[in-house]
């Protein structure tokens, strides 16, 4: 008998087989038996202005002014920021600036050190 594989998103093991795919009735996700590796090659790569790769806790530069919105004040081109998180949203980089405080930036806006 095949062994259904539990999901590779949510390690459900209610998973059930839909013709050529199997689906996972907690998170609705869809796989095909030969894509059980889909979930490490599904997170997502950020890259910089540049294409060069970031990762968590590199440090960018940025190469553009950039307003701060709901203030009068701008992020200068060349502000150096350490210690960058990333995360799944429209601007990907968290991360602190100094004189400015917390802040999340996109990627296409920075430059990596």
């Amino acid at each position: 008998m095949n062994e259904i594989p539990n999901c590779p998103k949510c390690q459900s093991e209610y998973t059930y087989e839909d013709g050529s795919l199997f689906v996972c009735p907690e998170c609705a996700h869809e796989w095909t038996a030969s894509a059980e590796t889909e979930v490490e090659s599904e997170e997502k790569i950020v890259k910089d202005a540049n294409g060069n790769i970031l990762s968590d806790g590199d440090t960018i530069t940025v190469i553009k002014d950039l307003k701060v919105k709901g203030s009068s004040s701008v992020v200068k081109m060349g502000t150096k920021v350490k210690g960058i998180r990333l995360v799944e949203a429209d601007h990907d980089i968290d991360c602190k600036i100094d004189g400015f405080g917390a802040m999340s930036l996109k990627s296409e806006f920075v430059k990596k050190v």
